[in-house]
């Protein structure tokens, strides 16, 4: 596992209850501002294996990336029992609902 893998995971992890990162966010603190869609990437093949919060990671505009679907859905509903909220556009306020880990957030040890 490349060491920007660890550090996503861990950043994911980091991310508290009631809160939400953008994936450019997420890359950004992982040391690698343009590599968002390798974020997406790391979410959908560690999500379970790593028992990562997936629902807490949205588009830079504050929405659901994932479709209309079933996982949407889930996780709008994952987001509004923690208390995150949507406006009348399904957009999350990434000024009051965002996180922005401090790197000792995120220091954990290596995964196996």
């Amino acid at each position: 596992m490349t060491p920007f893998t660890e550090k996503v995971i861990a950043i994911i992890r980091s991310i508290p209850e009631g809160k939400v990162m953008t994936y450019g966010g997420v890359a950004r603190a992982a040391g690698s501002p343009r590599a968002a869609r390798q974020v997406v990437r790391i979410l959908h093949s560690m999500s379970r294996k790593y028992k990562l919060p997936w629902h807490r990671v949205i588009n830079a505009q504050g929405r659901i990336a994932l479709g209309i679907d079933e996982s949407g859905a889930m996780q709008k509903l994952y987001l509004l029992g923690e208390g995150v909220l949507f406006d009348d556009n399904e957009i999350i306020d990434l000024e009051v609902f965002g996180f922005q880990p401090a790197e000792e957030d995120y220091l954990f040890p290596p995964l196996e």
